[in-house]
């Protein structure tokens, strides 16, 4: 049985992941983003992984290890689900106390045989692992977090070399913030 591997992107309205200088300051924009959002946290219900590109294992490395499950709900399972960093260059992946695996080579090899492995994978940002899962194939559900706020150019959150895919969609939550979240499943 092969798992469901998740794509998840926080981005602008106009559909932006990044700023042209690569920035994320956008997704602060707008007050009111909250990761505890019961959408999220029942989304994380159904994850048995947590898989990152370098990048964006560094910023979580920064962060979720000491992030406070009280204020933070979703500290809990970020904390306690095995997690996983596609690198060529890292040489270690410390992670609060502990460390996480590296997966070496062809990150779409490596991610294929985590699919195997696990029911659930979640991959956030990590916007050129999720190219090369996404032009591998390997993506079956992409989540958006969209925050109001348009950037007018930047960093697509899906490879230009993707062509034409079509989605089914699974749901949508507003929230009070303005922020949305889309679910669709890939065809």
């Amino acid at each position: 049985m092969t798992g469901r591997l998740t794509v998840e992107q926080i981005v602008s309205v106009d559909g932006y992941a990044a700023e042209p200088d690569g920035g994320i300051r956008f997704m602060e924009v707008v007050d009111g983003g909250d990761p505890n959002d019961e959408d999220q946290l029942a989304f994380l219900d159904g994850v048995d992984a947590i898989l990152l590109g370098a990048n964006t294992y560094r910023m979580f490395a920064g962060y979720w290890p000491h992030a406070d499950p009280e204020v933070e709900r979703v500290a809990e399972p970020i904390d306690r689900l095995p997690k996983f960093v596609v690198s060529n260059s890292l040489t270690d992946a410390p992670w609060g106390s502990g460390s996480i695996e590296i997966l070496r080579g062809d990150g779409a090899e490596s991610v294929a045989a985590l699919k195997e492995r696990f029911g659930g994978i979640v991959v956030w940002g990590s916007l050129t692992l999720a190219d090369a899962l996404f032009e591998a194939g390997l993506v079956d559900e992409l989540r958006l977090r969209v925050v109001p706020v348009l950037i007018g150019a930047g960093r697509s959150f899906t490879p230009a070399s993707l062509g034409e895919r079509r989605l089914d969609l699974d749901h949508v939550v507003s929230h009070p913030s303005g922020h949305v979240g889309v679910t669709y499943r890939l065809r």
